[in-house]
């Protein structure tokens, strides 16, 4: 087994990770490593179509775990103001 053949099981894995997941922090952190070594399986084996969509899928992964963090962070916030008393 290859290095590029080794990061297309690894991406697939992480794939089928995301849907067994129930919390949406860990499936995005999971799907930004399968974004990750779906776009090295791709780069290695020339497949464009899949280096392409990983790498439009990555930043949006991101920038959507990025918005979870920042809505967690307002929750502790919110729930203070919202107390009685």
């Amino acid at each position: 087994m290859d290095l590029a053949e080794l990061f297309g099981y690894a991406a697939s894995l992480l794939v089928f990770v995301t849907f067994c997941m129930k919390r949406m922090l860990p499936l995005r952190l999971v799907a930004i490593a399968s974004n990750i070594a779906f776009i090295c399986y791709a780069w290695l084996n020339g497949l464009g179509p899949v280096l392409l969509l990983h790498a439009a899928l990555l930043p949006l992964n991101v920038k959507r775990l990025m918005e979870l963090q920042r809505l967690a962070a307002q929750v502790p916030r919110v729930a203070k103001e919202e107390s009685p008393g």
